[in-house]
């Protein structure tokens, strides 16, 4: 809820057992507020070579007058954006149930904190059967309800249909091209503005933040680390799909 919606007509408040209702509303904003204020490091998909820090949109730089910090500089030493940005953090991927996997955590981040995500992803893992397409292809409701109840993830209906509805679709891709990857790799390269366009024709919940960070972390898209980042020399040798551009 945002704030505004705690605001009233003049006049409105016209009984005092109102009151404790608006509290409520006020508690339950504030306490969201803070949970998704904590500062966190993720990448920059509008600008290459940078990632940040930011409250809500960790994909956006955060900068005083004269500073400015992206994740290459604050990320190392972090008990888990360090590892993420060490090993994970644009490196391909090539086994299919790992790339759905990077597409949950990415669709589950949206207007939460990528710290909150990390923090979960093993909790996602269990929860979703180790990220196995077939297996979230088949969920039923009872599977739906499950997820529902799982305190451990991001309990959000919207954002599960989605990671169901998205396997059922990788499926037929698969049997098409023999591969998630492999489909991925027949349209690459593409300008992020038609990988969004590909990604909303075929999945749900993908728009163009969701789909450029997903395409950044497995190195689809250029910009996950500065070229000054060690981490940048280390991808070389791995050949990441932008390279071949």
């Amino acid at each position: 809820m945002s704030i505004r919606g705690l605001k009233m007509r003049e006049g409105e408040l016209t009984n005092a057992h109102q009151f404790p209702r608006i509290f409520e509303h006020l508690r339950r904003f504030l306490e969201s507020s803070w949970e998704q204020s904590e500062f966190v490091l993720r990448p920059n998909s509008s600008s290459h070579n940078r990632k940040s820090l930011t409250p809500t949109r960790p994909h956006l730089l955060i900068s005083t007058p004269h500073t400015m910090s992206t994740y290459c500089d604050i990320a190392p030493g972090h008990p888990f954006h360090g590892p993420y940005h060490d090993h994970e953090y644009g490196f391909p991927i090539e086994d299919d149930n790992l790339l759905f996997g990077r597409l949950i955590l990415e669709i589950n981040q949206a207007g939460l904190s990528w710290l909150t995500i990390l923090k979960k992803k093993e909790a996602f893992q269990d929860a979703f059967d180790r990220f196995d397409i077939e297996r979230v292809a088949n969920y039923k409701n009872r599977d739906r309800e499950r997820l529902l109840n799982n305190s451990g993830i991001i309990r959000n209906r919207l954002k599960i249909d989605a990671v169901i509805y998205n396997a059922q679709q990788i499926l037929p891709l698969q049997d098409s091209h023999g591969s998630f990857l492999s489909w991925l790799d027949h349209h690459h390269p593409l300008p992020k503005e038609n990988w969004v366009r590909l990604f909303k024709k075929n999945f749900k919940f993908t728009g163009g933040e969701i789909t450029g960070e997903f395409l950044m972390s497995t190195g689809f898209l250029p910009g996950a680390h500065a070229e000054n980042c060690p981490v940048f020399e280390r991808l070389g040798p791995l050949n990441p799909r932008w390279m071949d551009t």
